[in-house]
């Protein structure tokens, strides 16, 4: 049994460099434990390759152009975890609308060109406080994802996207709850979620002075995990993680679904999960 595994470019793994790796090589130590043989490359390689003659492909790659290339091959025959279609369903835009459409608990959201007067959208989205996050991929830079406390402030961050290239946002109302993340691994009992606010999880912590400390609202663990595998579902990732909203009457909102997270507070349980649900994938081709 032969497995290609494709490592995530570094601009692709905002303050999670070492553990994206740390992630993909932990799960391919435990699926050559399994008598997998392995062949790690990096998304550069992959590019370069003229053959793959691998029938199966593990990818934390997101670049356009190695999601372009993956497209192609699963279109050939070869599986994919996770899917490029997967993952093109999680850059901002493609997702906004999945979720929305598919009636997955999502902040209220308004697609616009990022040289537009989003007054229209501001005060349809409540007139007050939001988010505007680009449209056309991840986030890379931690200005990809910003808060905006008056129309003012959203239309200069809205002409700053434009002068980067980015042609357009995504705009959402700002949520008053506790955050949380969660990591999971289709077909499996693997759920982990935490408050990253108290993990000093150091992404977050601009976040918090806007959102205000945890206050741990009540809600349900199964309510999340459900929540969670109907996004995933929705988008087509298998391994995924992500960030919900808890309201102060418990209710829960997907904010951000990931293909493929760095797993980094759960990484020894996750390798595991992950290399088993991909074991048991492999001997299904």
């Amino acid at each position: 049994m032969k497995v290609l595994a494709i490592k995530r470019k570094e601009q692709f793994s905002p303050n999670h460099v070492g553990n994206d790796t740390a992630i993909l090589n932990a799960v391919c130590e435990e699926l050559e434990k399994k008598g997998v043989e392995v062949e790690i490359c990096d998304e550069v390689s992959f590019l370069e390759k003229t053959i793959i003659e691998q029938d199966f492909i593990i990818n934390m790659s997101r670049s356009k152009a190695s999601v372009s290339k993956l497209l192609l091959l699963e279109d050939m025959g070869k599986r994919v975890i996770n899917s490029p279609y997967g993952i093109q369903q999680c850059f901002r835009k493609n997702m906004t609308l999945a979720l929305l459409d598919n009636e997955v608990p999502y902040p209220a959201s308004d697609v616009v060109n990022t040289t537009s007067d989003i007054r229209p959208s501001f005060d349809k989205l409540g007139g007050s406080a939001l988010w505007i996050k680009r449209g056309d991929f991840h986030a890379i830079h931690r200005e990809d994802v910003s808060f905006a406390a008056s129309l003012e402030e959203a239309q200069s961050i809205l002409h700053e996207f434009a002068r980067r290239g980015i042609e357009e946002a995504v705009l959402s109302e700002h949520l008053a709850g506790d955050l949380v993340k969660f990591y999971a691994v289709k077909d499996t009992d693997f759920f982990y979620w935490f408050y990253p606010y108290e993990h000093n999880h150091h992404k977050y912590a601009i976040y918090e002075q806007i959102n205000g400390g945890t206050l741990h609202y009540s809600f349900k663990e199964e309510d999340l995990k459900r929540t969670a595998q109907q996004a995933a579902t929705t988008l087509g990732v298998d391994i995924y993680g992500g960030d919900a909203i808890v309201s102060p009457t418990g209710k829960l909102h997907i904010i951000d679904l990931n293909d493929w997270p760095s797993f980094a507070p759960c990484r020894a349980e996750a390798s595991e999960a992950i290399a088993e649900f991909l074991f048991t994938q492999l001997h299904a081709q």
